[in-house]
């Protein structure tokens, strides 16, 4: 490889997201602030975090499935469109399902519930694949197979299903169209282990056939198996921004909520974060975690910036680079 080459451009580009919902009497909601990131054909990265961190959020508004009480500013290129920017003709048309696939966090509320399985798989493919009507039926079945969706269930209505079988009908509509980016929120709820691992298998082999994925996740079992890198948010600020070996292995997650999250997996210490995540209508200031911190002084009076990965005042230990400085 020639290292003077200029690296290929990202897949997704997103830079200074900033999400507010505006409720009633003046109330702002700060879901998601300043996140900014890359994510490369050929990688999978997880966004983890506390429920109501802004993970989905995040993720909902690449897709502009956000509501009419919601300010969105920044920018997010995927396949040189601005999904941020784009109208709702676009985001149908050339974004959802084409350029940007969705295993939806809630599939009841995305699988239409007067519909077989079958049906709506033999619509999404139709219209993603065009195949020839003659190959429909077996396109169906295969998409059905790669989610591990039992071809014996086609013929059922949402409703008809467990939450696991809904989990994998709606993975099996997000895979259908080959989406250069695949976005995963809880794609392994309601699933047994075998089966988180078949997903997670699954989302690799997108990953790894040339695309991206970005899984949202509160399995840092998943995680581990799955991503190349980690993201970490908290209080709707992206906090750290780790290798998934680095922080899974050694040396590990260097902000200290990073450190709290894996700490609190049965496999390791079992002990959860005192205190609670704030109220994002009601932020600090200075750091949002500083009041659940050990190691929070004064200075985390003042936001601190994400560089090299990191928006901490007082990391676990500092970059390589820096410790040899």
């Amino acid at each position: 490889m020639n290292p003077d080459a200029t690296p290929p451009a990202p897949l997704l580009s997103l830079r200074d997201l900033t999400v507010r919902f505006r409720l009633r009497h003046g109330v702002e909601v700060a879901a998601v602030t300043g996140a900014s990131l890359d994510l490369a054909a050929g990688e999978c990265l997880a966004l983890v975090g506390e429920s109501g961190c802004g993970k989905s959020v995040l993720t909902a508004a690449l897709l502009g499935l956000l509501p009419a009480n919601t300010e969105v500013t920044g920018t997010a290129l995927v396949g040189g469109v601005d999904v941020l920017a784009a109208d709702e003709r676009t985001l149908a048309r050339k974004v959802r399902g084409r350029l940007i696939g969705l295993v939806p966090q809630s599939p009841a509320a995305h699988l239409n519930p007067v519909r077989t399985v079958r049906s709506q798989l033999h619509e999404t493919v139709r219209e993603l694949l065009n195949p020839p009507r003659d190959r429909l039926p077996y396109l169906v079945r295969q998409a059905a197979a790669r989610a591990s969706f039992p071809a014996d269930r086609l013929d059922h209505h949402p409703h008809q299903l467990s939450g696991g079988l809904a989990q994998r009908a709606a993975t099996a509509l997000a895979l259908v169209g080959d989406a250069p980016l695949l976005l995963a929120d809880e794609p392994t709820t309601g699933l047994d282990r075998d089966l988180v691992d078949a997903t997670a298998g699954e989302l690799r082999r997108h990953a790894d056939s040339g695309r991206a994925v970005l899984i949202v996740t509160h399995d840092l079992t998943a995680a581990q198996r799955v991503a190349d890198r980690v993201a970490v948010m908290y209080a709707g600020r992206i906090v750290e921004l780790a290798l998934a070996a680095d922080f899974f292995g050694t040396p590990g997650p260097r902000h200290p909520y990073a450190h709290g999250l894996l700490e609190a997996l049965p496999t390791r210490a079992f002990r959860s974060i005192p205190g609670t995540p704030p109220e994002l209508s009601r932020l600090p200031d200075g750091c949002a975690f500083a009041p659940r911190c050990p190691h929070a002084t004064t200075a985390c009076d003042e936001q601190p910036p994400l560089r090299d990965g990191l928006a901490c005042h007082h990391p676990r230990f500092p970059l390589p680079e820096a410790a040899g400085a």
